[in-house]
């Protein structure tokens, strides 16, 4: 697995990674447990919303259904938290990350950086675990009401994917072995911070095409914004 130091300014720093496996492997075993059940139900959601966000479907003109409209509009959230989370999910399942780090800087601070994400990642999906936590055996009570609860399902599902961010985050921290490599294309991200509209998405297209990144245009803007 490979993991990249993206520089957002002079002390600024992201880790992003992009890859082809899925997020969630399928389960070995029929789930038991209302846990695991909920885990598989995740894992099916994720699979499916890679297979959109890798292959879209076109448009079909046309009325569509209310039920076929709520599930693209869920299909696009969930691919979305993938796009976000990616990295610290897939982290849970590594040993050994190749990170490419600006050329500029040496290995300790690449490390510094590394352990400053994570530990901040990892308490801020704590926190969020706890709030979705409380809300999802809230919303339960509306299991009296006719038809699925969407509500639950929701704060159900917000309440997995923090908790794989914060195994994502510990295992970074605790039992992953990282090993450096000097990008020098991405220290030319450095010096975007004063660029905007065309002229940044001109160097960043440039740079991801050189680091042969496909989503490194749209993780940029984003968390720039």
């Amino acid at each position: 697995m490979d993991v990249y130091v993206i520089p957002l300014g002079t002390d600024r720093y992201e880790l992003y990674c992009e890859s082809a496996g899925d997020v969630e492997p399928e389960p070995a075993a029929a789930p038991h447990g209302f846990f695991m059940r909920l885990r598989q139900r995740f894992t099916v959601m994720l699979r499916e919303a890679e297979a959109r966000r890798h292959d879209p479907q076109p448009v079909v003109p046309g009325e569509k259904s209310w039920a076929t409209r709520a599930q693209e509009r869920v299909m696009a959230w969930v691919a979305e938290r993938i796009a976000e989370q990616r990295l610290l999910w897939s982290l849970r399942r590594e040993t050994e990350v190749t990170v490419a780090h600006p050329a500029d800087l040496a290995f300790d601070q690449v490390r510094t950086v590394i352990n400053r994400v994570l530990q901040r990642d990892r308490d801020r999906h704590l926190r969020w675990l706890i709030i979705d936590s409380l809300l999802a055996i809230a919303s339960a009570a509306l299991v009296i009401l006719p038809g699925p609860n969407f509500v639950f399902y929701y704060f159900a599902f917000r309440l997995v994917g923090h908790w794989f961010s914060m195994q994502g985050a510990n295992q970074g921290l605790k039992q992953i072995t990282w090993v450096g490599r000097p990008c020098p294309p991405l220290s030319e991200l450095r010096e975007l911070g004063g660029l905007h509209g065309s002229a940044r998405a001109a160097r960043i297209d440039d740079i991801s095409e050189r680091l042969r990144l496909k989503h490194l245009s749209t993780f940029y803007e984003r968390v720039v914004i």
